[in-house]
């Protein structure tokens, strides 16, 4: 079974991102909106809870085991963080949360040496 789980990681948005804050996506229905109600509560899941939740939203009938048999994108492809101006810090369990890059909590994550940090996944190459 395959897993998008990172570990004292955060994601920073994408340097294309066209935002420089988070922003609410407002279309019902779409990744980004599903994700983002979905992380309303910090910490309470981790990225393969939140892919296979999304999924499952959208109408998805896979359980989880079939639906992690193949690869996934990690959260480094998710809207949020391309699009949206999100940041996504996992902590040492591997659970999420999602963070406004103009907020308090980024920087100290930003600046801790102990923290990983990997940029958002382009959307034009």
């Amino acid at each position: 079974m395959h897993t998008t789980i990172y570990r004292d990681t955060l994601i920073t948005p994408a340097p294309d991102c066209p935002v420089s804050q988070g922003t609410i996506p407002e279309k019902p229905g779409t990744i980004a909106t599903v994700q983002h109600a979905l992380l309303a509560k910090p910490y309470a899941m981790t990225s393969d809870d939140l892919l296979h939740e999304t999924h499952r939203a959208r109408g998805g009938d896979k359980n989880r085991e079939e639906f992690f048999a193949k690869p996934q994108a990690c959260l480094r492809a998710s809207p949020l963080v391309k699009q949206f101006g999100w940041s996504v810090h996992h902590n040492s369990e591997g659970r999420i949360a999602l963070l406004d890059p103009q907020g308090a909590d980024y920087r100290r994550l930003l600046d801790d040496p102990a923290v990983k940090k990997t940029a958002g996944m382009r959307s034009k190459r």
